[in-house]
């Protein structure tokens, strides 16, 4: 489990047990799920890239998903998985294509379905809470990828918690 950093949005967020063995979890509503990826497919556009975006909850289920125009159909498939990594791990991709130099990521990148080591993962907290990830796909190199995931974020931070 990672802590919050720079790029972490949102207001601090406890989770309790209910009476009766029950909690509460978080997500995102379909609306700020939906304006997450367009944005995201907006960026890239406007950085002349064709991306595509994913939006997941922390059990992995997609939220929200947009193909940009003319982007090739893998980059669905790569936004997921870099979205799925980041959520599994609770920590942005880029983070972890860091540790991976220095030898200090999980075994279970490369051998588990659905993991992805390479950048544009980023997780969606409120406070230290993770409540999803998204995922972005298709530009030339994945830190463009990362930029995307993060114009996203920063257009609906300041309406999670």
């Amino acid at each position: 489990m990672s802590t919050p950093d720079e790029n972490s949005v949102g207001v601090p967020a406890k989770s309790t047990a209910a009476p009766g063995g029950c909690f509460t979890v978080r997500r995102l509503s379909a609306a700020l799920a939906n304006e997450m990826v367009a944005m995201a497919v907006t960026h890239g556009a406007e950085m002349g890239f064709k991306v595509s975006a994913v939006v997941l909850d922390t059990n992995g289920i997609c939220q929200a998903q947009l193909r940009g125009d003319g982007a090739a159909i893998h980059t669905l498939a790569s936004s997921f998985h870099k979205a799925y990594t980041a959520v599994t791990f609770e920590m942005d991709t880029i983070a972890l294509v860091e540790q991976s130099k220095t030898g200090t990521v999980s075994n279970s990148i490369g051998k588990l379905p659905n993991l992805l080591l390479a950048q544009g993962g980023v997780v969606i907290r409120i406070g230290e809470e993770v409540i999803g990830a998204i995922g972005v796909g298709g530009a030339p190199g994945s830190d463009f990828d990362t930029r995307c995931a993060y114009a996203a974020l920063e257009r609906i931070g300041n309406r999670l918690g």
